[in-house]
């Protein structure tokens, strides 16, 4: 029973960036007008509660005077004129006035003092909008040793807390409309600002594997965005130059695949014309052998190629001496060097973790390319250094035409050659130096490449474990 595959999950949906940076302008907006509404409501609160201390105090004082001058001239029907007076064009503000007994002296008997009564029907000094009273209790000292009065002093706050409310609204008003205001204005700019976005995603819209010469333009672009467009246009190159190189293998590897292959059909097709020997078909034989082995070894080199690319690391075991390992390579070349007129020796010698056959086969492929280079009668040196600690260079030095600069960034390329005519391509077929800067990338470590004054250094860094 065969079962449907599953679908695909998709992550969380993610909203646009010109709606989030505009909601939260408008929410910071929103706080922000709050807090400063917020702000102006408590500091009109606190003036308009310090104001009314002020006035009770003024008038405490102004009550305790009026008392005190009523008293020495022994006119209480004075007083309550007097206090009736004090009260006029006060409706906000009340008093009682109260002897040592606690008889109420003032307003009078029917609760009003004379004068306090208006044409209407309503007491003067009643709040035209009752509010939370702001009550003071004190005592208003006498001379000539006379008890005290006591007075009950009330200041109506109704206007007052009107006043707030009628804020409260106002500030609450403003800061919702103007948060709605920012926010519509916050979304515009946000849209604008984010317009050269779109230009770039215009313009990499436009590339393809065709048109990878194409650079995106940034001279519209503002300055935050420069660095993104430099990246991206360096990215653009190596894909560039990444196609290209692939481009080259392709056309390196039908031809160095080609030159076998012809050998083996023509071969075989002038054995199948007419009939031939034993000995003849033998010679034959060895001949389309040694192509065969030819294809063999570059198909193999190409899949450890590929097995580095993918992300192969060296099989690391303690190695005591690089420079025996470098001696043993050395005897497996003494035949070609001999026949090249060429001297060898080993400077230098280091120790760690490494890939001791993964070695053998990166200085065999360095001492192979400086073999055939190097001038006759020459030294070849193999350096091994330590320039810094858990570090390793291993470097091949011949005497010879100098590299030019055009050159020694691509010797670690597939195929390449620094001579076009590629001279010997039936023994070298251009991946050594490949798979020496391979071995490199297993170990940790790069390829180099220097040439200069007659001498060319090539070789291979490594990291030690």
């Amino acid at each position: 029973m065969s079962s449907k595959p599953a679908s695909p999950q998709r992550g969380p949906r993610v909203r646009d960036l010109g709606w989030r940076l505009s909601w939260w302008l408008a929410l910071q907006t929103f706080i922000g007008l709050g807090l400063v509404c917020l702000a102006v409501y408590a500091a009109t609160s606190l003036s308009l509660r310090s104001r009314q201390q002020e006035t009770l105090a003024q008038k405490q004082l102004v009550l305790r005077h009026l008392v005190q001058e009523s008293h020495q001239m022994h006119d209480l029907p004075g007083l309550q004129h007097s206090l009736d007076d004090f009260l006029a064009g006060h409706e906000d503000l009340t008093l009682r006035l109260l002897d040592a007994q606690g008889r109420t002296i003032y307003p009078g008997a029917d609760g009003a003092g004379p004068g306090l009564v208006r044409p209407n029907g309503t007491r003067a000094g009643s709040p035209r909008h009752p509010g939370t009273p702001q009550l003071s209790r004190f005592e208003i000292a006498l001379p000539q040793n006379a008890a005290p009065l006591r007075a009950e002093m009330a200041l109506d706050t109704g206007a007052d807390e009107q006043l707030l409310r009628r804020l409260a609204l106002t500030l609450a008003a403003a800061s919702i409309i103007g948060a709605l205001g920012v926010s519509v204005g916050g979304f515009w700019l946000v849209r604008l600002g984010l317009s050269p976005l779109r230009q770039l995603v215009d313009q990499t819209r436009a590339l393809s594997a065709q048109q990878l010469d194409r650079r995106l333009d940034g001279s519209a672009q503002p300055a935050e965005l420069q660095p993104l467009i430099e990246q991206f246009n360096a990215l653009l190159e190596r894909l560039s130059r990444a196609y290209r190189q692939m481009e080259g293998f392709n056309a390196d590897v039908a031809h160095e695949l080609n030159t076998p292959l012809a050998t083996l059909i023509s071969s075989c097709e002038l054995a199948l014309r007419k009939a031939r020997g034993a000995e003849e078909l033998r010679e034959l034989l060895g001949s389309n052998l040694e192509e065969l082995h030819r294809l063999a070894a570059i198909v193999a080199d190409m899949l450890f190629l590929s097995r580095a690319d993918r992300g192969a690391s060296a099989r690391r075991q303690p190695l005591g001496s690089l420079a025996r390992l470098a001696g043993e390579v050395l005897e497996y070349h003494e035949a070609a060097l001999q026949e090249a007129g060429l001297e060898a020796r080993i400077e230098g010698d280091a120790s760690g973790a490494l890939d001791a056959p993964l070695l053998r086969r990166a200085l065999s492929n360095l001492l192979g390319n400086a073999t055939r280079y190097a001038r006759a009668g020459s030294v070849l040196r193999v350096e091994i250094a330590q320039p810094a600690p858990g570090l390793c260079t291993l470097t091949v030095v011949n005497e010879g035409e100098t590299l030019s600069d055009e050159h020694l960034p691509r010797l670690f390329d597939r195929f390449y050659r620094a001579d076009p005519a590629r001279s010997r391509s039936e023994v070298n077929h251009g991946l050594g130096l490949s798979i020496v800067a391979a071995i490199a990338r297993m170990h940790g470590g790069q390829p180099f490449a220097e040439s200069g004054q007659g001498l060319t250094r090539v070789g291979l860094t490594l990291a030690l474990v």
